[in-house]
Protein backbone atom coordinates (compact mmCIF):
# COMPACT_ATOMS: atom_id res chain seq x y z
CA UNK A 1 0.00 0.00 0.00
CA UNK A 2 1.29 3.35 -0.46
CA UNK A 3 3.84 4.91 2.17
CA UNK A 4 4.65 0.91 3.18
CA UNK A 5 8.24 -0.02 4.26
CA UNK A 6 8.96 -2.68 1.41
CA UNK A 7 10.29 -6.18 4.36
CA UNK A 8 12.51 -9.22 2.52
CA UNK A 9 14.81 -11.77 4.40
CA UNK A 10 17.63 -13.94 3.63
CA UNK A 11 19.86 -15.82 5.40
CA UNK A 12 22.57 -13.28 5.71
CA UNK A 13 22.76 -9.48 5.26
CA UNK A 14 26.11 -8.38 4.75
CA UNK A 15 26.71 -4.93 5.47
CA UNK A 16 29.10 -2.70 3.33
CA UNK A 17 30.29 -4.00 -0.64
CA UNK A 18 33.84 -3.49 -0.21
CA UNK A 19 36.27 -6.38 -0.81
CA UNK A 20 35.67 -7.90 2.99
CA UNK A 21 31.80 -7.85 2.08
CA UNK A 22 31.79 -8.73 -1.90
CA UNK A 23 34.19 -11.59 -0.85
CA UNK A 24 31.64 -12.24 2.33
CA UNK A 25 28.49 -12.34 -0.06
CA UNK A 26 29.89 -14.45 -3.18
CA UNK A 27 31.21 -17.06 -0.91
CA UNK A 28 27.98 -17.26 1.27
CA UNK A 29 25.45 -17.09 -2.12
CA UNK A 30 27.88 -19.80 -3.75
CA UNK A 31 27.14 -22.19 -0.98
CA UNK A 32 23.55 -22.18 -0.51
CA UNK A 33 22.61 -18.91 1.38
CA UNK A 34 20.56 -16.06 0.42
CA UNK A 35 21.89 -13.16 0.61
CA UNK A 36 21.60 -8.74 0.33
CA UNK A 37 24.43 -7.16 -0.12
CA UNK A 38 24.10 -3.45 1.29
CA UNK A 39 25.47 -0.36 0.92
CA UNK A 40 25.13 3.21 0.97
CA UNK A 41 27.33 3.68 -2.27
CA UNK A 42 25.67 3.14 -5.57
CA UNK A 43 27.85 0.85 -7.00
CA UNK A 44 29.97 -2.08 -5.44
CA UNK A 45 33.67 -1.85 -4.43
CA UNK A 46 33.63 0.25 -1.55
CA UNK A 47 36.87 3.10 -0.81
CA UNK A 48 39.26 0.85 -1.63
CA UNK A 49 38.02 -0.12 -5.08
CA UNK A 50 36.38 2.83 -6.17
CA UNK A 51 35.88 3.99 -9.98
CA UNK A 52 34.39 5.97 -11.90
CA UNK A 53 30.62 6.14 -12.59
CA UNK A 54 29.94 4.90 -16.49
CA UNK A 55 29.03 8.60 -16.86
CA UNK A 56 32.51 9.50 -16.77
CA UNK A 57 33.15 7.52 -19.76
CA UNK A 58 36.65 6.16 -18.47
CA UNK A 59 38.18 4.32 -20.75
CA UNK A 60 41.16 2.40 -18.27
CA UNK A 61 39.55 2.90 -14.57
CA UNK A 62 41.72 -0.05 -14.22
CA UNK A 63 44.54 2.63 -14.04
CA UNK A 64 43.88 3.97 -10.79
CA UNK A 65 44.62 0.62 -9.53
CA UNK A 66 47.26 -1.95 -8.59
CA UNK A 67 44.84 -5.13 -8.90
CA UNK A 68 41.62 -4.49 -10.48
CA UNK A 69 41.75 -8.11 -11.86
CA UNK A 70 40.65 -8.71 -7.90
CA UNK A 71 38.05 -6.53 -8.16
CA UNK A 72 36.76 -7.95 -11.74
CA UNK A 73 36.62 -11.34 -10.31
CA UNK A 74 34.60 -10.62 -7.55
CA UNK A 75 32.28 -8.37 -9.56
CA UNK A 76 31.91 -11.45 -12.11
CA UNK A 77 31.24 -13.50 -9.25
CA UNK A 78 28.51 -11.06 -8.01
CA UNK A 79 26.96 -10.88 -11.50
CA UNK A 80 26.54 -14.68 -11.70
CA UNK A 81 25.49 -14.92 -8.52
CA UNK A 82 21.62 -14.96 -6.69
CA UNK A 83 23.18 -12.52 -3.75
CA UNK A 84 20.73 -9.52 -3.92
CA UNK A 85 22.66 -6.42 -4.03
CA UNK A 86 20.72 -3.16 -2.48
CA UNK A 87 22.98 0.05 -3.32
CA UNK A 88 22.18 3.13 -2.43
CA UNK A 89 20.97 1.70 1.31
CA UNK A 90 21.90 3.78 3.94
CA UNK A 91 22.12 1.23 7.47
CA UNK A 92 20.93 3.41 10.54
CA UNK A 93 20.72 0.72 13.01
CA UNK A 94 20.61 -3.13 13.64
CA UNK A 95 18.17 -4.64 16.12
CA UNK A 96 18.41 -8.27 17.18
CA UNK A 97 15.20 -10.38 17.94
CA UNK A 98 15.20 -13.92 19.93
CA UNK A 99 11.85 -15.44 18.99
CA UNK A 100 11.47 -18.87 20.35
CA UNK A 101 8.48 -20.33 18.44
CA UNK A 102 8.91 -18.93 14.62
CA UNK A 103 11.68 -19.65 12.22
CA UNK A 104 12.15 -16.30 10.89
CA UNK A 105 14.93 -13.78 10.99
CA UNK A 106 16.81 -13.25 14.53
CA UNK A 107 18.07 -10.01 12.85
CA UNK A 108 16.35 -6.78 11.72
CA UNK A 109 18.53 -4.07 9.22
CA UNK A 110 16.82 -0.88 8.82
CA UNK A 111 18.10 0.96 6.10
CA UNK A 112 17.09 4.11 3.84
CA UNK A 113 17.09 4.79 0.19
CA UNK A 114 16.76 8.11 -1.40
CA UNK A 115 18.36 11.46 -0.42
CA UNK A 116 18.34 12.93 3.15
CA UNK A 117 15.31 14.88 3.89
CA UNK A 118 11.59 13.92 2.43
CA UNK A 119 13.20 11.91 -0.12
CA UNK A 120 14.12 9.42 2.36
CA UNK A 121 12.29 6.00 2.01
CA UNK A 122 12.56 3.26 4.86
CA UNK A 123 13.83 -0.43 3.76
CA UNK A 124 13.90 -3.10 6.40
CA UNK A 125 15.74 -6.18 5.96
CA UNK A 126 15.46 -9.49 7.59
CA UNK A 127 18.65 -12.09 7.82
CA UNK A 128 19.07 -14.96 10.28
CA UNK A 129 22.67 -13.50 10.43
CA UNK A 130 24.59 -10.42 9.94
CA UNK A 131 28.34 -9.94 8.29
CA UNK A 132 29.78 -6.50 9.34
CA UNK A 133 32.03 -5.14 6.56
CA UNK A 134 32.09 -1.46 6.80
CA UNK A 135 35.38 -0.11 6.21
CA UNK A 136 36.87 2.21 7.81
CA UNK A 137 37.11 6.68 7.54
CA UNK A 138 40.27 8.62 7.94
CA UNK A 139 41.65 10.27 11.05
CA UNK A 140 42.57 14.03 10.89
CA UNK A 141 44.75 15.88 13.38
CA UNK A 142 44.02 19.49 13.33
CA UNK A 143 46.59 22.70 12.65
CA UNK A 144 46.59 25.99 11.89
CA UNK A 145 45.05 26.64 8.04
CA UNK A 146 43.53 23.09 7.88
CA UNK A 147 40.20 24.34 7.19
CA UNK A 148 41.71 26.47 3.65
CA UNK A 149 39.79 25.37 0.60
CA UNK A 150 42.58 23.32 -1.00
CA UNK A 151 43.41 21.40 2.28
CA UNK A 152 41.85 17.92 1.60
CA UNK A 153 41.92 14.26 3.19
CA UNK A 154 44.74 12.15 1.69
CA UNK A 155 41.85 9.21 0.98
CA UNK A 156 39.54 12.32 -0.40
CA UNK A 157 41.95 13.10 -2.67
CA UNK A 158 42.20 9.28 -3.88
CA UNK A 159 38.38 8.93 -4.35
CA UNK A 160 38.31 12.68 -6.35
CA UNK A 161 40.88 10.66 -8.81
CA UNK A 162 38.88 7.58 -8.67
CA UNK A 163 35.35 8.30 -8.89
CA UNK A 164 35.48 12.04 -10.62
CA UNK A 165 38.63 11.52 -12.75
CA UNK A 166 39.95 15.16 -10.97
CA UNK A 167 43.11 16.57 -9.43
CA UNK A 168 42.38 18.50 -5.57
CA UNK A 169 45.07 20.94 -7.41
CA UNK A 170 48.17 20.66 -10.03
CA UNK A 171 51.31 21.17 -7.28
CA UNK A 172 49.83 18.91 -3.94
CA UNK A 173 51.90 18.66 -1.15
CA UNK A 174 51.13 14.87 0.49
CA UNK A 175 51.46 15.03 4.30
CA UNK A 176 49.92 12.81 7.42
CA UNK A 177 51.35 9.30 8.40
CA UNK A 178 50.63 5.57 7.22
CA UNK A 179 51.07 3.43 4.17
CA UNK A 180 47.99 5.10 2.36
CA UNK A 181 50.50 7.87 1.41
CA UNK A 182 52.76 6.16 -0.60
CA UNK A 183 49.21 5.15 -2.90
CA UNK A 184 47.96 8.64 -2.82
CA UNK A 185 51.11 10.05 -4.01
CA UNK A 186 51.74 7.50 -6.75
CA UNK A 187 48.35 7.95 -8.14
CA UNK A 188 48.73 12.01 -8.34
CA UNK A 189 51.57 11.90 -10.05
CA UNK A 190 50.28 8.91 -12.10
CA UNK A 191 47.72 11.32 -13.12
CA UNK A 192 49.63 14.44 -14.13
CA UNK A 193 49.85 16.52 -10.89
CA UNK A 194 53.39 17.51 -9.41
CA UNK A 195 53.76 16.48 -5.71
CA UNK A 196 57.28 18.41 -4.32
CA UNK A 197 57.53 16.39 -1.41
CA UNK A 198 55.50 13.15 0.62
CA UNK A 199 55.71 14.29 4.49
CA UNK A 200 55.64 11.45 6.74
CA UNK A 201 55.20 11.88 10.33
CA UNK A 202 56.06 8.42 11.61
CA UNK A 203 58.86 6.69 9.78
CA UNK A 204 59.84 3.30 8.66
CA UNK A 205 61.98 1.65 10.39
CA UNK A 206 59.49 -0.10 12.92
CA UNK A 207 59.12 -2.54 10.04
CA UNK A 208 62.76 -3.46 10.72
CA UNK A 209 61.78 -4.39 14.17
CA UNK A 210 59.56 -7.23 12.91
CA UNK A 211 61.49 -9.19 10.26
CA UNK A 212 60.00 -12.45 10.09
CA UNK A 213 56.81 -10.79 9.67
CA UNK A 214 58.00 -8.88 6.79
CA UNK A 215 59.94 -11.86 5.45
CA UNK A 216 56.06 -13.62 5.79
CA UNK A 217 55.03 -10.89 3.80
CA UNK A 218 56.57 -10.76 0.54
CA UNK A 219 53.93 -9.03 -1.60
CA UNK A 220 53.65 -5.97 1.04
CA UNK A 221 57.60 -5.79 0.13
CA UNK A 222 56.69 -5.74 -3.33
CA UNK A 223 54.23 -3.07 -3.51
CA UNK A 224 56.44 -0.79 -1.67
CA UNK A 225 59.16 -1.16 -3.53
CA UNK A 226 56.23 -0.10 -6.98
CA UNK A 227 55.20 2.85 -4.94
CA UNK A 228 58.72 3.83 -4.34
CA UNK A 229 60.21 3.44 -7.82
CA UNK A 230 57.12 5.59 -8.73
CA UNK A 231 57.73 8.25 -6.56
CA UNK A 232 61.78 8.12 -7.51
CA UNK A 233 60.80 8.32 -11.35
CA UNK A 234 58.62 11.63 -10.82
CA UNK A 235 61.27 13.20 -7.98
CA UNK A 236 59.06 12.78 -5.06
CA UNK A 237 60.71 13.89 -1.84
CA UNK A 238 60.46 11.78 1.23
CA UNK A 239 60.56 13.32 3.89
CA UNK A 240 60.19 11.06 7.43
CA UNK A 241 59.92 12.06 10.58
CA UNK A 242 58.34 15.69 9.65
CA UNK A 243 54.90 17.10 9.44
CA UNK A 244 52.47 19.82 7.92
CA UNK A 245 52.18 22.02 11.25
CA UNK A 246 50.45 25.19 9.46
CA UNK A 247 48.73 25.99 5.83
CA UNK A 248 48.92 29.65 4.87
CA UNK A 249 46.49 31.52 2.16
CA UNK A 250 43.88 34.17 1.41
CA UNK A 251 40.95 32.24 -0.20
CA UNK A 252 43.38 28.86 -1.44
CA UNK A 253 45.83 27.19 0.06
CA UNK A 254 48.89 28.91 -1.01
CA UNK A 255 52.03 27.45 0.70
CA UNK A 256 52.72 24.82 4.08
CA UNK A 257 55.03 25.15 6.76
CA UNK A 258 56.44 21.51 7.31
CA UNK A 259 58.52 20.92 10.57
CA UNK A 260 60.84 18.23 12.04
CA UNK A 261 59.75 16.04 14.58
CA UNK A 262 60.54 14.25 17.52
CA UNK A 263 59.70 11.14 18.72
CA UNK A 264 56.68 12.04 20.34
CA UNK A 265 55.62 14.34 17.11
CA UNK A 266 56.97 17.91 19.02
CA UNK A 267 57.31 20.18 16.26
CA UNK A 268 61.72 20.97 16.60
CA UNK A 269 62.41 24.30 16.61
CA UNK A 270 64.30 26.23 14.28
CA UNK A 271 63.28 23.05 11.57
CA UNK A 272 59.83 25.00 10.26
CA UNK A 273 60.45 25.83 6.07
CA UNK A 274 57.74 26.59 3.17
CA UNK A 275 56.85 24.71 0.78
CA UNK A 276 54.85 26.23 -1.85
CA UNK A 277 51.58 24.92 -3.58
CA UNK A 278 47.70 24.59 -4.20
CA UNK A 279 47.08 21.83 -2.42
CA UNK A 280 47.76 19.47 0.58
CA UNK A 281 46.56 16.08 0.72
CA UNK A 282 46.79 14.77 4.47
CA UNK A 283 45.44 11.99 6.52
CA UNK A 284 47.07 10.15 9.72
CA UNK A 285 45.65 6.69 9.51
CA UNK A 286 42.53 4.78 9.51
CA UNK A 287 40.01 4.29 12.23
CA UNK A 288 37.53 1.73 11.88
CA UNK A 289 34.04 1.78 11.40
CA UNK A 290 31.92 0.02 13.99
CA UNK A 291 29.55 2.09 15.12
CA UNK A 292 26.43 -0.36 14.33
CA UNK A 293 28.61 -2.87 16.25
CA UNK A 294 29.42 -0.49 19.30
CA UNK A 295 25.43 0.19 19.49
CA UNK A 296 24.30 -3.54 20.02
CA UNK A 297 27.31 -3.82 23.01
CA UNK A 298 30.10 -6.01 20.59
CA UNK A 299 33.02 -6.60 22.61
CA UNK A 300 36.18 -4.07 20.93
CA UNK A 301 40.17 -4.01 21.73
CA UNK A 302 42.69 -0.79 21.43
CA UNK A 303 44.93 -0.78 18.59
CA UNK A 304 48.36 -0.05 18.56
CA UNK A 305 47.64 3.94 16.93
CA UNK A 306 45.00 4.56 19.74
CA UNK A 307 41.75 4.13 17.87
CA UNK A 308 39.16 0.55 18.74
CA UNK A 309 38.72 -1.97 16.49
CA UNK A 310 36.24 -5.34 16.88
CA UNK A 311 37.22 -8.36 19.17
CA UNK A 312 36.74 -11.59 16.87
CA UNK A 313 36.95 -15.35 17.27
CA UNK A 314 39.12 -17.34 15.73
CA UNK A 315 36.68 -17.90 12.82
CA UNK A 316 35.60 -13.42 12.10
CA UNK A 317 32.32 -13.90 15.07
CA UNK A 318 32.07 -10.88 17.09
CA UNK A 319 31.28 -10.89 20.86
CA UNK A 320 27.54 -10.73 20.13
CA UNK A 321 26.22 -14.65 18.54
CA UNK A 322 25.02 -14.68 15.14
CA UNK A 323 26.84 -10.99 14.19
CA UNK A 324 30.31 -11.60 12.04
CA UNK A 325 32.65 -8.63 11.06
CA UNK A 326 35.79 -8.89 8.45
CA UNK A 327 37.83 -6.19 6.79
CA UNK A 328 38.87 -2.80 8.32
CA UNK A 329 36.17 -3.67 11.63
CA UNK A 330 38.86 -5.99 13.54
CA UNK A 331 41.25 -3.49 12.40
CA UNK A 332 43.53 -1.80 9.40
CA UNK A 333 45.08 -4.31 6.75
CA UNK A 334 44.33 -3.62 3.34
CA UNK A 335 42.31 -5.62 0.60
CA UNK A 336 44.00 -8.85 0.12
CA UNK A 337 43.41 -9.62 4.56
CA UNK A 338 39.74 -7.90 3.84
CA UNK A 339 39.22 -10.21 1.00
CA UNK A 340 40.37 -13.35 2.97
CA UNK A 341 38.40 -12.64 6.52
CA UNK A 342 35.28 -11.99 4.30
CA UNK A 343 35.38 -15.45 2.63
CA UNK A 344 36.58 -17.13 6.06
CA UNK A 345 33.42 -15.10 7.86
CA UNK A 346 31.14 -16.54 5.06
CA UNK A 347 32.65 -20.28 5.33
CA UNK A 348 31.63 -20.03 9.34
CA UNK A 349 28.38 -18.19 8.69
CA UNK A 350 27.52 -20.85 6.25
CA UNK A 351 28.20 -23.99 8.90
CA UNK A 352 26.59 -22.36 12.09
CA UNK A 353 23.28 -21.73 9.61
CA UNK A 354 23.53 -25.31 7.94
CA UNK A 355 24.92 -27.29 10.21
CA UNK A 356 27.43 -28.71 7.34
CA UNK A 357 30.99 -28.16 7.17
CA UNK A 358 31.13 -25.88 3.65
CA UNK A 359 34.70 -26.71 3.05
CA UNK A 360 37.60 -29.51 3.37
CA UNK A 361 39.75 -28.58 6.72
CA UNK A 362 43.12 -28.19 4.85
CA UNK A 363 41.43 -25.10 2.66
CA UNK A 364 39.75 -23.29 5.97
CA UNK A 365 43.29 -24.16 7.60
CA UNK A 366 45.21 -22.27 4.70
CA UNK A 367 42.59 -19.80 5.06
CA UNK A 368 43.57 -19.21 8.60
CA UNK A 369 46.98 -19.21 8.33
CA UNK A 370 47.06 -17.00 5.30
CA UNK A 371 44.44 -14.52 7.64
CA UNK A 372 46.93 -14.56 10.54
CA UNK A 373 49.86 -14.18 8.70
CA UNK A 374 48.46 -10.87 6.68
CA UNK A 375 46.85 -9.58 10.56
CA UNK A 376 50.34 -10.23 11.96
CA UNK A 377 51.20 -6.86 9.32
CA UNK A 378 48.54 -5.07 9.70
CA UNK A 379 49.71 -4.88 13.68
CA UNK A 380 52.81 -3.78 12.58
CA UNK A 381 51.73 -1.69 10.12
CA UNK A 382 49.57 -0.17 12.78
CA UNK A 383 52.24 0.43 15.56
CA UNK A 384 54.68 1.94 13.05
CA UNK A 385 52.67 4.85 12.23
CA UNK A 386 51.12 5.40 15.87
CA UNK A 387 50.54 8.91 16.43
CA UNK A 388 53.01 10.60 18.92
CA UNK A 389 51.35 12.63 21.95
CA UNK A 390 53.20 15.37 21.00
CA UNK A 391 51.20 16.53 17.73
CA UNK A 392 49.23 18.85 19.76
CA UNK A 393 51.74 21.05 20.03
CA UNK A 394 50.71 21.81 16.84
CA UNK A 395 47.60 23.90 17.54
CA UNK A 396 47.18 27.57 18.50
CA UNK A 397 44.50 28.03 20.70
CA UNK A 398 42.81 29.83 18.14
CA UNK A 399 42.84 26.79 15.85
CA UNK A 400 39.33 25.28 14.88
CA UNK A 401 39.17 21.50 16.17
CA UNK A 402 35.81 21.08 15.41
CA UNK A 403 34.63 22.36 12.46
CA UNK A 404 31.40 21.98 12.39
CA UNK A 405 30.40 24.25 15.99
CA UNK A 406 33.58 26.12 15.20
CA UNK A 407 34.90 25.11 18.81
CA UNK A 408 39.07 26.17 19.19
CA UNK A 409 41.68 24.42 20.62
CA UNK A 410 41.61 27.13 23.10
CA UNK A 411 38.05 26.48 24.36
CA UNK A 412 39.11 23.00 24.60
CA UNK A 413 42.16 23.32 26.61
CA UNK A 414 39.96 25.88 28.50
CA UNK A 415 37.51 23.33 29.07
CA UNK A 416 40.45 21.00 30.64
CA UNK A 417 42.29 22.94 32.61
CA UNK A 418 39.69 24.96 34.14
CA UNK A 419 36.47 23.40 33.90
CA UNK A 420 37.94 20.03 35.02
CA UNK A 421 37.01 17.90 31.87
CA UNK A 422 39.05 14.39 31.17
CA UNK A 423 37.39 13.17 28.26
CA UNK A 424 35.69 13.50 24.96
CA UNK A 425 32.27 13.59 26.08
CA UNK A 426 32.46 16.36 28.91
CA UNK A 427 34.29 18.58 26.59
CA UNK A 428 31.34 18.27 24.02
CA UNK A 429 28.97 18.99 27.25
CA UNK A 430 31.03 21.92 27.72
CA UNK A 431 31.82 23.21 24.37
CA UNK A 432 29.68 21.78 22.10
CA UNK A 433 32.56 20.27 20.11
CA UNK A 434 31.29 16.80 18.43
CA UNK A 435 27.97 18.08 18.29
CA UNK A 436 28.15 19.17 14.58
CA UNK A 437 26.71 17.67 11.93
CA UNK A 438 29.46 14.96 11.24
CA UNK A 439 29.00 13.99 15.00
CA UNK A 440 32.38 14.41 15.73
CA UNK A 441 33.52 12.00 13.19
CA UNK A 442 36.12 14.73 12.05
CA UNK A 443 36.91 16.16 15.25
CA UNK A 444 36.32 13.31 17.74
CA UNK A 445 40.54 12.02 17.59
CA UNK A 446 41.57 15.79 18.57
CA UNK A 447 39.15 16.35 20.93
CA UNK A 448 40.11 13.05 22.71
CA UNK A 449 43.70 13.93 22.80
CA UNK A 450 43.32 17.44 24.33
CA UNK A 451 41.23 15.93 26.82
CA UNK A 452 43.18 13.17 27.89
CA UNK A 453 45.56 13.02 30.29
CA UNK A 454 48.78 11.06 30.63
CA UNK A 455 47.04 8.96 33.99
CA UNK A 456 44.24 8.82 32.36
CA UNK A 457 43.10 4.90 31.44
CA UNK A 458 41.58 4.81 27.72
CA UNK A 459 38.14 5.43 27.16
CA UNK A 460 35.66 2.84 25.40
CA UNK A 461 33.94 3.73 22.13
CA UNK A 462 31.41 5.65 22.18
CA UNK A 463 27.95 4.37 21.43
CA UNK A 464 25.54 5.98 18.70
CA UNK A 465 22.17 4.72 18.53
CA UNK A 466 21.46 5.94 14.74
CA UNK A 467 24.74 5.44 12.28
CA UNK A 468 23.28 7.49 9.76
CA UNK A 469 20.83 10.58 9.76
CA UNK A 470 17.21 9.68 9.47
CA UNK A 471 14.18 12.23 9.32
CA UNK A 472 11.40 12.04 11.88
CA UNK A 473 9.36 12.03 8.62
CA UNK A 474 11.03 8.48 7.90
CA UNK A 475 10.80 7.00 11.38
CA UNK A 476 7.12 8.20 11.35
CA UNK A 477 6.65 5.65 8.49
CA UNK A 478 7.96 2.61 9.81
CA UNK A 479 5.28 -0.35 10.28
CA UNK A 480 3.88 -0.78 13.56
CA UNK A 481 5.67 -3.63 14.55
CA UNK A 482 9.11 -2.27 13.87
CA UNK A 483 8.29 0.08 16.30
CA UNK A 484 6.84 -2.04 18.63
CA UNK A 485 7.73 -5.38 18.95
CA UNK A 486 5.10 -8.35 20.10
CA UNK A 487 5.20 -12.40 21.36
CA UNK A 488 8.04 -14.07 21.69
CA UNK A 489 10.30 -11.86 19.68
CA UNK A 490 11.30 -9.39 21.74
CA UNK A 491 15.24 -7.20 21.44
CA UNK A 492 18.37 -9.03 23.68
CA UNK A 493 21.30 -6.27 22.74
CA UNK A 494 22.59 -4.74 25.33
CA UNK A 495 20.99 -1.29 24.29
CA UNK A 496 18.16 -1.17 22.20
CA UNK A 497 18.80 1.66 19.77
CA UNK A 498 16.77 4.79 20.44
CA UNK A 499 15.76 7.55 17.78
CA UNK A 500 16.44 10.95 19.90
CA UNK A 501 13.60 13.72 19.65
CA UNK A 502 14.77 17.21 19.17
CA UNK A 503 13.70 20.30 17.03
CA UNK A 504 15.16 19.81 13.53
CA UNK A 505 14.16 17.83 10.29
CA UNK A 506 17.46 15.01 11.28
CA UNK A 507 18.65 13.16 14.43
CA UNK A 508 22.13 11.10 14.32
CA UNK A 509 25.50 11.48 12.31
CA UNK A 510 26.09 11.45 8.67
CA UNK A 511 27.58 8.22 6.96
CA UNK A 512 29.08 10.53 4.36
CA UNK A 513 31.11 12.52 6.81
CA UNK A 514 34.22 10.30 8.05
CA UNK A 515 31.76 8.29 10.52
CA UNK A 516 33.05 7.16 14.01
CA UNK A 517 34.64 9.24 16.75
CA UNK A 518 32.49 10.12 19.91
CA UNK A 519 28.94 10.12 20.15
CA UNK A 520 25.88 12.83 20.64
CA UNK A 521 22.88 13.98 19.35
CA UNK A 522 23.05 17.36 17.09
CA UNK A 523 22.38 19.63 19.90
CA UNK A 524 20.64 17.14 21.99
CA UNK A 525 22.54 15.33 25.12
CA UNK A 526 20.69 12.42 25.38
CA UNK A 527 18.23 10.06 23.23
CA UNK A 528 14.81 10.62 24.66
CA UNK A 529 12.17 8.63 22.57
CA UNK A 530 12.97 5.12 22.19
CA UNK A 531 11.87 3.61 18.85
CA UNK A 532 11.04 0.13 20.75
CA UNK A 533 10.52 -0.45 24.10
CA UNK A 534 12.69 -2.39 26.11
CA UNK A 535 11.61 -5.91 27.50
CA UNK A 536 12.33 -7.72 30.21
CA UNK A 537 15.68 -9.81 29.42
CA UNK A 538 17.77 -12.46 30.89
CA UNK A 539 21.62 -11.35 32.28
CA UNK A 540 22.88 -13.69 30.42
CA UNK A 541 21.41 -12.42 27.14
CA UNK A 542 21.47 -8.87 28.08
CA UNK A 543 25.58 -9.00 28.57
CA UNK A 544 27.88 -9.08 25.62
CA UNK A 545 30.85 -11.76 26.20
CA UNK A 546 33.99 -10.36 27.56
CA UNK A 547 35.93 -13.54 26.74
CA UNK A 548 37.87 -12.11 22.84
CA UNK A 549 37.44 -15.54 21.85
CA UNK A 550 34.12 -16.11 22.21
CA UNK A 551 32.76 -20.57 21.28
CA UNK A 552 35.27 -20.38 18.51
CA UNK A 553 34.03 -24.23 18.00
CA UNK A 554 30.72 -24.05 18.41
CA UNK A 555 28.88 -24.38 15.03
CA UNK A 556 32.19 -23.76 13.47
CA UNK A 557 33.79 -25.29 10.16
CA UNK A 558 36.97 -26.12 12.62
Amino acid sequence: MPGSTPEESYDLAVLGAGPAGLAGAVTAAELGLSVALLDSSGQAGGQFYRHPAPATGAARPEALHHDWATFTGLRDRLAASDVTPLLGHHVWTVTRHVDHEASGARWTVHALTGEDGSGQRPVIIRARAILLATGSYERHLPFPGWTLPGVVGAGGAQAMLKSGLALPGRRVVVAGSGPLLLAVATSLTAAGAEVPELIEASGYLGYARRPATLAANPHKLAEAALHGSALLRHRVRLRTRSAVTEAHGEDRVEAVTVSRLDRDWRPVPGTARRIACDALAVGHGLVPQIDLATALGCVTRRTADGTHALELSPLQETSLRGMWAAGETSGIGGSELAIAEGELAALAITARLTGVRPSPLPRLRALRRRRDRMRAFAETMTAAHAPGHGWTRWLTDETDVCRCEEVTAGRVREAVGEYGARDARTVKLLTRAGMGWCQGRMCGAAVACLAARATTAPSPPDRRPLATPISLGALARLPEASTAPTGAGTPVGPVAPAAPVAPGAHAGAPASASPGGPTGGAGATEPTAPIQPTAPITPTEATPRTDPHPHPTEGHPS
